[in-house]
């Protein structure tokens, strides 16, 4: 590539990127997923300009796969452990079980109904299994949702990604059908078990390096805690198990730990979310054919008639009812498994490797895509107030930004006071800092107040806190606590948990 061919080509990246970006904001206005918009933008520019169409389906995986692990390293650092440890179970055997019951659901209306071949319908009822991460993550964090609900839902985006795509892969290798039926749950469940061995180490190691980094800038701590998690896919692949799992696990970890300038990981995280979901929609565009779509409606109506009628419905029952989780809860669930660059990324890896009847999938799916979330995604908030899932909104758990002194064993914290805080109105003197953290400064809007036990706090102000190491975690526990239920919190029974 030549200068004139980078210039040319940083031009229409930014045009894309920029036009993108206003689509956001138009797409949240007429209420429409910002999913079709990227995929419509996709499709136009590879029907009007040739020289940006794709063809090359191996090159759509690979970069699939690396957006993949950025929306899900994201959507990792934004879930706490905390919130994760009551769905855990749950979300697993959603993740498998009911994925195995979602994907014989599809296969087996479309053999009987279609006469498609035993191949092509599993590849289509396993791309089909999967929800979207990016879709989850960004639709239900504006849902008020219960709390258990809403973390099953999102635990399953981040774990169902891991046995799909080793299902999808073994499907489409040239060994299908040789090797037994029962090594393929065995494979899944090794991988599964593997990755998230590596996404723990990893995290692990993660939530012990960063707050010991004391780097010069605080632009490289997002650098290094992605790197962590970027090398967490490397290391799991390089052993045979599953990337995207060790990347979610590491990135929960690493999450909910004390890592320094958190709000600056995961804005940067935030920011690499878009740009990644933004390139991955408008790719996959770029690679449909708008000739090849008509012929695969068919396929797409009995696929997605078993899916949501069978296929999400039953994964819902088998997966949750013997954990005894209410009905309705049961039936949001089985509305609310959205589709979106996902399917279409797994359905580009029979295309890539040439499996016969491989177009048929992806076309199938990318028009499945399309219809599902015009349907799923509106309704939501519907189908949430009709089953009596919603909740009223709440105060969201108090964030602490820390960063530590270099060459001093201390770190210093600040804390926003949000408006419904029950730290609004409470003294300095009565926060009940432990021994060895002390409130040095209250920002006050464009003022700086140094604080004596009759400051008074206000909503919108932003304490600084410094905290001794053997401190820090007792402090951020009583902030937290106190941001809850007030100066009587430790009465009350709140030693600060998070959330």
């Amino acid at each position: 590539m030549s200068l004139e061919q980078l210039a040319v080509t940083l031009l229409v990246g930014a045009a894309i990127v920029l036009a993108a970006v206003v689509g956001v904001r138009l797409a949240d206005r007429l209420g429409v997923p910002g999913l079709l918009l990227y995929l419509g933008l996709g499709i136009l520019i590879g029907e009007t300009v040739p020289a940006l169409d794709l063809t090359d389906a191996e090159l759509a995986t690979v970069l699939g796969y690396a957006a993949l692990v950025v929306i899900l390293a994201e959507g990792g650092l934004t879930t706490r452990v905390s919130e994760l440890r009551p769905v855990l179970w749950p979300s697993l055997v959603l993740a498998t079980v009911g994925v195995g019951a979602s994907i014989a659901a599809v296969a087996v209306p479309l053999v009987l109904l279609l006469g498609l071949d035993w191949r092509s319908a599993l590849l289509l009822g396993a791309v089909l299994a999967a929800t979207d991460a990016a879709a989850v993550f960004s639709v239900l964090r504006r849902l008020h949702l219960a709390p258990r609900l809403k973390g099953l839902l999102e635990a399953e985006a981040g774990f169902n990604d891991a046995p799909v795509v080793v299902l999808v892969a073994l499907i489409s290798s040239g060994s299908f059908g040789e090797s037994p039926w029962w090594t393929v749950p065995l494979l899944v469940v090794g991988e599964i078990a593997g990755g998230a061995v590596v996404g723990v180490l990893v995290g692990f190691a993660g939530r012990w390096l960063m707050p010991r980094l004391a780097l010069p800038s605080v632009g490289l701590y997002p650098i290094a805690a992605m790197a962590l998690i970027v090398g967490a896919y490397g290391v799991a692949d390089l052993v045979h198990a599953s990337g995207f799992m060790a990347v979610y696990v590491s990135a929960v970890i690493i999450g909910s730990s004390q890592v320094p300038h958190r709000r600056s990981v995961v804005g940067f995280a935030e920011a690499l979310a878009w740009t990644a979901q933004i390139g991955l929609f408008v790719m996959l565009g770029l690679l449909a054919d708008l000739g090849r779509l008509p012929s695969a409606v068919g396929v797409a109506a009995v696929a997605g008639a078993a899916l949501i009628v069978l296929g999400r419905p039953l994964a819902a029952v088998v997966s949750l009812v013997p954990f005894r989780w209410p009905g309705r809860w049961v039936a949001f669930v089985s509305w609310a498994g959205l589709r979106g660059a996902v399917p279409i990324v797994f359905a580009a890896i029979p295309l890539g490797a040439a499996v016969p009847g491989a177009e048929r999938v992806f076309d199938a799916t990318l028009l499945l895509v399309l219809v599902l979330t015009v349907l799923q995604t509106p309704t939501l908030p519907w189908f949430a107030r009709r089953l009596g899932v919603a909740q009223a909104a709440e105060p969201d758990e108090l964030e602490v930004e820390s960063a530590p002194l270099d060459g001093v064993n201390a770190t210093v914290l600040g804390i926003d006071v949000p408006a419904g805080s029950k730290l609004v109105g409470v003294y300095v003197e009565e926060l009940g800092l432990p021994h060895g953290a002390v409130v040095s400064l209250v920002v006050r809007g464009d003022e700086v107040v140094v604080p004596s036990t009759t400051t008074r706090l206000r909503a919108g102000d932003r304490m600084v806190v410094v905290a001794a190491a053997g401190a820090r975690e007792q402090a951020e526990r009583r902030l937290r606590a106190v941001s809850r239920r007030g100066r009587l919190a430790g009465w009350l029974g709140d030693r600060g948990a998070p959330d």
